[in-house]
């Protein structure tokens, strides 16, 4: 029984730690955010993607750099409304 508390402690500080974790009360939209925002993330981040990127659009890797960045903003559209309580 230690074991099963001991994991589950461990899983709440990553939660608490990294964002893109989640936890219990995370909803499909902002899951599908950090989905979003870690892959855009990571296309700047790895050089070689960036250049084939800017290959397929015939655009400047800045450019490319650019427009990923504009889309971290809201990548996915806006927030939906949350019902009231």
């Amino acid at each position: 029984m230690g074991d099963r508390y001991n994991i589950h402690s461990q899983l709440e500080h990553l939660q608490s730690k990294y964002v893109g974790t989640g936890h219990a009360d995370t909803t499909k939209f902002e899951w599908l955010l950090n989905q979003h925002r870690d892959s855009f993330s990571s296309y700047i981040g790895h050089f070689d993607m960036l250049n084939f990127f800017a290959i397929v659009e015939n655009e400047a890797k800045a450019r490319v750099k650019f427009n990923l960045m504009e889309r971290m903003l809201q990548p996915c559209g806006p927030p939906p409304e949350k019902p009231e309580d």
